[in-house]
């Protein structure tokens, strides 16, 4: 990566190897009207001006089908690939540890929401460097029951219950210490927010859009074929 990188560095994690989908390839690889959904994924922050770099975490045994797939759709922007580690929090830290030098922000997206607008990742970006944390979320729409063994306990008011989305952007210094913080306790989360939650900072809340879909079911690929051809 250029050393001339600092300031705004966007993370795309991308080691999943997405089990639920099925079939050979992990769900980034997939081609939704010819295009891998990590290529769209990548394009949105390729195009981002806020954005001064990006690190890409796959796994050990896809780096040479990422790099050649950066090269084959023409990402101008330079990508770090890097390999991942055996959970998503581990990825994570592998590239904490390769930031360069000068980062301040730290912009980190899954790599299966391609569909999330250039509007919102700036959005979110501008709310972090104001807050120092800051998270793409919904309000949400549905009855929520809190159960257990199989029986309801209680109706949960939906009012203050929102569906948490990425990009996930935080102060460099914050993340890099609550990433320390969690391994040290042995805290495990796949939400990179609850790990600066944990270290007792605030998160601010940007509305977030709902076509910014997770694609982890063969469900969502039929909904994403919908959304390429409606140009998002």
């Amino acid at each position: 990566m250029n050393n001339d990188f600092r300031k705004v560095i966007a993370v795309i994690a991308a080691a999943g190897t997405g089990k639920r989908i099925g079939g050979d390839l992990p769900k980034q690889y997939i081609k939704i009207a010819d295009k891998p959904v990590l290529i769209y994924t990548l394009e949105k922050f390729d195009r981002c001006h806020a954005v001064n770099g990006i690190i890409l975490v796959v796994e050990k045994e896809k780096t040479d089908m990422a790099d050649g797939l950066i090269k084959e759709w023409g990402i101008k922007k330079a990508v770090n690939v890097i390999a991942g580690g055996a959970e998503r929090q581990d990825s994570i830290r592998h590239a904490l540890d390769v930031l360069p030098e000068k980062t301040e922000w730290v912009v980190i997206h899954d790599s299966v929401r391609p569909f999330v607008s250039l509007e919102k990742i700036s959005e979110v970006i501008h709310a972090g460097q104001n807050f120092g944390a800051a998270i793409l979320a919904i309000p949400e729409k549905n009855t929520i029951k809190q159960a257990k063994d199989g029986w309801v306990e209680k109706t949960v008011s939906r009012n203050d219950i929102w569906e948490i989305q990425t990009p996930q952007v935080f102060k460099a210094e914050w993340l890099k210490a609550s990433y320390i913080r969690a391994f040290e306790n042995n805290y495990y989360s796949t939400d990179d927010a609850a790990l600066v939650e944990q270290a007792g900072h605030r998160v601010r809340l940007v509305q977030g859009e709902e076509t910014n879909i997770k694609i982890t079911s063969p469900a969502d690929l039929i909904i994403a074929q919908a959304f390429s051809e409606r140009g998002y």
